[in-house]
């Protein structure tokens, strides 16, 4: 062996035990039949129905909520009173946020709750004070981190995003549940 490639295995070698290894992390908080009583209390909900957006709702929610659409399908459950919840993925900084929010009949945040967390910080948003920012908002007003929403050091991109989802959810119902 030539000493190039003793240098070449010796690093690598070295650089595995050396090197910091992240490991993925999900955490599941609730289940979805518990973020439902959690939300909305012991309602009956309707059967599941999953909501397909057209290419024009997409742009529209799009361009009334200053947030990309990056599904155009959700799953939607409406109450007897005309509340929704709704079960949505929203990214984190690399991995997916799993949540379920609650609508009132006239729009406005009735709850929101963490079902999956899968990153390895920024879990902080999970925090029911965090949380409750978003509560009576509605598509009325565009919600902006660091401004209407309180930022968390650490897990600015889940904050942000999930700010951004909230905007989305709120604007959807806007444009194409109130509707129905």
């Amino acid at each position: 062996m030539d000493r190039r490639s003793f240098i070449k295995i010796a690093s690598l070698t070295t650089a595995g035990f050396v090197l910091p290894v992240s490991q993925l992390q999900a955490k599941t908080y609730l289940t979805l039949e518990q973020a439902k009583n959690l939300i909305l209390g012991d309602v009956k909900l309707q059967q599941e129905r999953t909501l397909e957006l057209s290419k024009e709702q997409m742009k529209s929610i799009q361009s009334a909520s200053k947030t990309r659409v990056r599904n155009n399908t959700l799953q939607t459950w409406k109450t007897e009173q005309g509340d929704w919840f709704i079960l949505d993925q929203v990214i984190g900084k690399h991995e997916n946020i799993d949540i379920a929010v609650g609508l009132s009949n006239d729009g406005k945040v009735k709850g929101i709750e963490i079902l999956t967390y899968r990153e390895t910080y920024g879990y902080e948003v999970a925090h029911p004070k965090w949380r409750a920012q978003f509560h009576g908002r509605d598509h009325r007003q565009i919600l902006k981190l660091d401004k209407q929403i309180k930022n968390i050091s650490g897990a600015t991109l889940s904050s942000r995003h999930i700010t951004d989802g909230i905007n989305r959810l709120t604007h959807t119902w806007s444009q194409v549940l109130r509707h129905l």
